[in-house]
């Protein structure tokens, strides 16, 4: 197997020397980081593991055969935290008439009653899946859409990719609907028993601001208790500042003691709240231990939106408050080619470009690939994921740029991904794969 460097050593044990990796990144003592946070290291592989990480030139010749990275940087293979699966590519048969929330929304809601049969979904997803392992990804978290009829479609397909994707990409779902329908008994007691049939322990919702908020959270962190599920939501995506529900969110957590792991996204309006309102909520985030995940380039596509309208502000939340509160971050891809944002392949080296340039993270701090790498891993609980270390798993991307502008200022097109010590086929599949399922173009 060809890769951006020479052919890899074809033997099970070797080294790659004068590598570069983000010290956040890497479990191993005795080493020393450069300007950019970044450990000029050697990485001994054997068996499909890493056998040892060392400073650069302290390994032995007994290691096996060595490829010289020549200081390209190396990060672990890397996690989604938050994309939408059974949404993605219905771009071509399905657009956003005006690029807005509601457009997207009404667009998605009526391809899904005409077209979201389980060979579509399975169709779909398998093809986000594919990019995602091509590009470098070890595990994400999908949600599904988890309404009517869809339950019962969507799920078994989910239980099905999971395993046919075990050991080459993890696969988390959490189920998706608005915060109105937790009110429903009925609909509760569906989702519930495809999440204990189907699913990995997950529960949540899209939350916003409704008379019934508070009583309607209560149902879904007593589902959650009762249950022993973690708990997931899309949170206040608006640039509306009335919009708190997260602050609800964190209110409930609290008032129950849940003790699971929470994860919100989006969190839009935390950004435009007044200063006071902001802190008073960041600190009831942390206090209930949520984590909050920001999907930049989803945002920036979406919010702010008017016609013949410049728009005014990026769309993401106040991810560095939250962070400097000991909140934890990171970002992730959202969608991909469907009406909530017409691009996207699931890439998550493209997510951290993008996040870093719209989220301005390159002067604050040499840390920021934990953000799609260990603290994702964290609050899915997949570990040894997202990170280097010794005895760990070698799944590693590999690029020729020797620093964090060299990394930045190319797409990387030509990384090379290592699954299990190995280097994987990284040709992307084709879109035209999906056209048989896109004769309804609008």
């Amino acid at each position: 197997m060809t890769t951006g460097f020479a052919a890899m050593p074809s033997s099970a044990s070797y080294r790659l020397t004068r590598a570069r990796a983000p010290l956040c990144l890497v479990d191993a003592g005795g080493l020393a980081a450069d300007r950019d946070g970044l450990a000029l290291i050697d990485i001994a592989v054997e068996a499909g593991r890493i056998a040892s990480i060392l400073p650069a030139g302290t390994g032995t010749l007994a290691d096996g055969p060595a490829l010289d990275l020549d200081g390209g940087i190396v990060l672990p293979r890397l996690v989604d935290a938050h994309v939408h699966l059974d949404k993605g590519h219905i771009w071509p048969r399905r657009r956003n008439p005006d690029g807005s929330f509601m457009g997207a929304l009404n667009s998605v809601m009526a391809d899904r009653e005409a077209n979201w049969s389980a060979t579509d979904v399975r169709a779909r997803m398998d093809f986000g899946l594919r990019c995602a392992f091509a590009h470098g990804t070890a595990a994400v978290r999908t949600h599904i859409d988890s309404l009517g009829k869809q339950i019962g479609i969507s799920w078994p397909v989910l239980a099905e990719l999971r395993a046919e994707w075990a050991g080459r990409i993890a696969i988390q779902a959490s189920p998706l609907f608005g915060i109105q329908f937790a009110l429903d008994q009925s609909h509760v007691r569906d989702v519930v028993a495809a999440v204990k049939t189907h699913g990995d322990g997950l529960f949540g919702c899209v939350s916003y601001m409704i008379p019934e908020l508070d009583a309607a959270l209560d149902i879904v962190f007593s589902t959650a208790i009762e249950n022993g599920f973690d708990l997931d939501f899309h949170v206040d995506e608006t640039n509306d500042p009335q919009a708190r529900s997260l602050e609800n969110i964190a209110d409930a957590a609290i008032r129950h003691r849940f003790t699971g792991r929470i994860l919100a996204g989006h969190c839009c309006s935390l950004a435009v709240q007044e200063p006071e309102a902001e802190a008073r909520i960041i600190a009831k985030v942390r206090e209930a231990g949520i984590a909050v995940v920001s999907l930049p380039m989803c945002n920036m596509y979406l919010q702010d939106r008017a016609p013949g309208r410049t728009p005014r502000w990026r769309g993401v939340t106040a991810l560095h408050e939250l962070k400097a509160a000991g909140v934890p971050v990171m970002i992730a891809s959202d969608n991909t080619r469907d009406p909530f944002y017409a691009y996207g392949d699931l890439d998550l080296i493209e997510v951290l470009r993008e996040g870093t340039r719209i989220l301005q993270l390159d002067h604050t701090g040499n840390d920021w690939a934990n953000a799609v790498a260990r603290t994702p891993s964290a609050i899915m609980g997949q570990e040894g994921r997202g990170v280097l270390s010794p005895a760990g798993p070698a799944d590693l991307i590999l690029t020729r740029a020797r620093d964090w502008t060299e990394f930045f200022a190319r797409p990387q097109a030509n990384r090379s991904v290592l699954v299990d010590g190995r280097a994987i086929d990284t040709t992307l599949p084709d879109h035209r794969e999906l056209d048989h399922l896109m004769g309804g173009r609008s």
